[in-house]
């Protein structure tokens, strides 16, 4: 049938072939040192080929000895081939080059103006502008704030721009001592994520907000259940600021996790109060409380325990109900949170099931608008202050979020960026080229801290300056005056409208009085909310 051998062997006759004519040359003549590196490389490439037609695990190999690593090698470099010489200047997966461009002008400091004009198309769907005014307002700065906790013994005043959960051992140490010296250089706070606060976060004294999450790392007992005592000797280090207790995270919602022991080294085994070189669980769930009117306590346990510190909660929206919940354990108990931070589902800067990445949690436009308007609806908006985070990259990012309702942003990816992170999408496998996300000590010492720090600030300093510019050319004077009014958005070829006219929209007290007229998420899953379960009140009858 195949009376020739198959041209796919080809390659790996040639190397035998260059393998016996470097072997005869050698023999002829001993000291001619190129002929025994070319046996040398022969001699490899022709045991290679003898071990691709014998393994068994790659049919490719089998059938296409020696030049078939060709393919595998393609496939590994292929992201960094796509990133630096295909993709455009403005395709996102999952931030554009346009995107990390401005990150890395920003952080370093350089001119980040563009000539010739916008690279976007204007007349797609979905284009968004913010309207400007004929008389545009003049700021003294760019240091624009925000109190949260007003009523708390100690509020704390945040910047509108600060750094998002990230935890050491997600994070390596270098990059942790970054981000909070640019913090603290900035004055703006940096959220310590689950893997609670680490020597590495005090070495410069940045602000901190703690997240509790349900491992209670940092606060936790020798079962791994909440420790009041170990909560309140880190709580009241008058480094950290607010409290923030993590219900569920953009990246993951609902998923727990587990850090294997071989990675609990002896630092995360302090940081987290976990034994070394065992492996450290994140449950999915909380064991400090099962109710929402529990949950409402603890949020007001923990604000005492603190010394008064504003206490809050963070979570990526899920059912409906159970977000109506909450809000209706606050109502009945009159305790509520300083603040809720809401996180999008398109955020996450560590690795995640596939499936969970793409399907699964509420995105951050959506999310927001049902805490905002739901606060709104039950007259509570003006004693909680709402955080988001989710794909915060830019001033128009920050001023769109505000005119979705949030009072400040986080970001997680801008700030990674900022230290240098090059998009590489290597995080969870501890081989970061640029040591943002590795525990490897050599790959680590690429990052180094002070410069680093320098350009967290910059990277912060810059883009409130824009947001300043843009808040000027609107004739606002803060960025809490920015509404869904001043924003546009294209919908079809010839139709435009404000975003005011395309988002949920809900009157004070609209939900304590009767539904008719709401949003259906309303009318559907807020009678079956109580706030004595998560569990719906349908489902439990």
């Amino acid at each position: 049938m195949n009376p020739l051998p198959p041209l796919r062997y080809l390659s790996f006759a040639l190397c035998v072939a260059g393998l016996a004519a470097s072997l005869a040359a050698a023999l002829l003549v001993p000291h001619l040192w190129a002929a025994w590196l070319a046996l040398a490389v022969f001699a490899v490439l022709a045991g290679t080929g003898v071990h691709d037609l014998r393994q068994t695990r790659h049919a490719v190999l089998r059938n296409y000895p020696v030049i078939g690593h060709l393919r595998f090698l393609l496939e590994y470099i292929r992201p960094e081939m796509r990133q630096y010489f295909i993709e455009s200047d403005t395709e996102a997966a999952p931030f554009s080059r346009a995107q990390r461009s401005l990150v890395y002008q920003r952080a370093k400091g350089e001119p980040d103006n563009r000539p010739f004009g916008t690279q976007l198309d204007v007349g797609r769907h979905g284009y968004e502008w913010i309207n400007h005014s004929l008389q545009p307002s003049r700021l003294d700065g760019h240091d624009f704030r925000i109190v949260i906790g007003e009523d708390c013994a100690q509020p704390y005043s945040a910047s509108v721009f600060n750094i998002s959960a990230m935890s050491f051992g997600a994070l390596s140490a270098n990059a942790i001592m970054a981000l909070n010296r640019g913090a603290k250089l900035g004055g703006f706070a940096h959220d310590t994520g689950e893997g609670s606060i680490s020597r590495h976060h005090r070495v410069h004294g940045g602000d901190l907000v703690w997240q509790v999450a349900s491992g209670y790392f940092g606060c936790r007992d020798e079962d791994g259940r909440f420790s009041e005592a170990r909560f309140t000797e880190n709580a009241r280090d008058p480094q950290v600021k607010m409290i923030e207790i993590k219900l569920s995270q953009g990246a993951k919602p609902g998923h727990g996790g587990m850090l294997p022991g071989a990675k609990v080294t002896a630092e995360i085994s302090a940081a987290r109060g976990v034994p070394a070189g065992v492996d450290c669980i994140s449950p999915a769930a909380h064991s400090a409380f099962g109710t929402p009117v529990e949950m409402m306590q603890f949020v007001a346990r923990l604000r005492e325990l603190s010394g008064g510190k504003p206490t809050g909660i963070k979570l990526c929206i899920g059912h409906p109900w159970e977000w109506f919940a909450i809000v209706k354990a606050m109502l009945a108990t009159g305790i509520v949170p300083d603040f809720i931070v809401v996180d999008g589902a398109e955020g996450g800067t560590g690795a995640a099931p596939v499936e969970f990445s793409d399907h699964m949690g509420t995105p951050l436009q959506e999310g927001l608008q049902l805490v905002h308007n739901t606060l709104v609806g039950v007259n509570l908006r003006h004693r909680i202050k709402l955080g988001c985070a989710g794909k915060v990259i830019t001033a128009f990012d920050l001023a769109r979020m505000m005119a979705l309702g949030a009072d400040w942003c986080n970001a997680a990816r801008g700030f990674m960026m900022a230290l240098g992170c090059i998009h590489a999408q290597a995080c969870h496998t501890g081989k970061c080229p640029t040591g943002v996300t590795t525990q490897d000590p050599l790959r680590q010492q690429a990052l180094v801290v002070p410069d680093k720090a320098e350009r967290v600030r910059h990277f912060h300093q810059s883009t409130l300056h824009a947001l300043q510019e843009l808040v000027q050319a609107a004739g606002l004077a803060h960025p809490r005056e920015i509404t869904a009014h001043h924003i546009v958005r294209r919908i079809s070829d010839t139709e435009v409208r404000l975003l005011s006219n395309l988002i949920m929209q809900v009157q004070p007290g609209a939900l304590l009085g009767p539904l008719d007229g709401l949003y259906t998420v309303f009318r559907t899953y807020w009678p079956m909310a109580s706030a004595q379960s998560f569990q719906p009140v349908a489902a439990a009858a």
